[in-house]
């Protein structure tokens, strides 16, 4: 379970520039929760960036001195919660990497056994840590490769997995080359209330809209460009991402395609 704050914009800009100094105090204080890792990715000239740690980000000077560089008018930004009895090491850590595409994860996809099993062999050699959010990103990487194209590679991977993981979060940011992907698939998702609860004595404590919308995406659009975010930011301004819904946004154009698995899924079962 993690949070996650992507964004496609005109010219470089900083996760700082863009969500303000009491945004950006709101984002990393969600490591009250989500305190194990954090990692960014950003698109360059030379190809997609990735950093990561296993650190918690309030504490990581790295993190501090990424999110108010201008790296670059794409990227994203991930925070950990390693839940499910996975281990906090570099490689569960966020933003996953092959051939110029990074992927971060918001939600527990499960058997993992069940989704390895979906993976080619040659999917699996690439396989580096023990968490469904790696083998998540290989099968939909797969799935690009099969079919040769982005977007009908991520709409099939993603009609498959909700099709065998009803109940699963599949949200997710994906930074190609070329396109952001941001995936809001979770409509039968259950909430980590248990699990919140016992992080805190009281349960006002717990961040904005955990207990409610722990699997909320919200989105704004400004004279920079796009932003996603997850729930638990807390600042007006931010429209909700409609219910189990995929887009994938033009880096070049900022323009946005609406991506329909579950539409496929009804073609491919007829």
């Amino acid at each position: 379970m993690c949070r996650l704050f992507g964004y496609v914009t005109e010219s470089r800009c900083s996760v700082a520039e863009l969500l303000g100094e009491e945004g950006l105090a709101s984002f990393t204080s969600l490591t009250a929760v989500h305190s194990d890792g954090w990692g960014m990715a950003w698109q360059t000239p030379e190809g997609t960036c990735t950093t990561s740690s296993p650190r918690s980000a309030d504490i990581d000077e790295t993190y501090r001195m990424l999110v108010k560089e201008p790296l670059s008018p794409a990227g994203l930004v991930h925070l950990r919660w390693a839940t499910g009895g996975l281990d906090v090491r570099p490689e569960n850590t966020h933003p996953f990497l092959a051939d110029d595409a990074a992927f971060a994860h918001n939600g527990h996809v499960s058997p993992i056994a069940d989704l390895e099993a979906l993976l080619t062999p040659g999917s699996r050699a690439r396989l580096r840590g023990d968490t469904d959010s790696e083998r998540y990103f290989h099968f939909v990487h797969q799935s690009v490769e099969k079919y040769g194209d982005e977007a009908e590679g991520v709409t099939r991977a993603l009609a498959t997995l909700i099709k065998k993981f009803p109940r699963c979060s599949l949200n997710a940011l994906m930074l190609t080359p070329t396109h952001m992907f941001a995936i809001h698939i979770n409509s039968r998702a259950d909430s980590p209330l248990r699990a919140l609860r016992e992080l805190f004595d009281d349960e006002g404590d717990i961040p904005p809209r955990h207990t409610t919308e722990y699997f909320a995406m919200d989105y704004r659009e400004t004279d920079r460009g796009l932003e996603v975010v997850s729930s638990g930011l807390g600042q007006p301004g931010w429209t909700p991402v409609p219910a189990d819904t995929a887009v994938m946004v033009d880096l070049a154009t900022r323009e946005v395609t609406r991506l329909d698995p579950v539409a496929r899924l009804d073609v491919d079962a007829t």
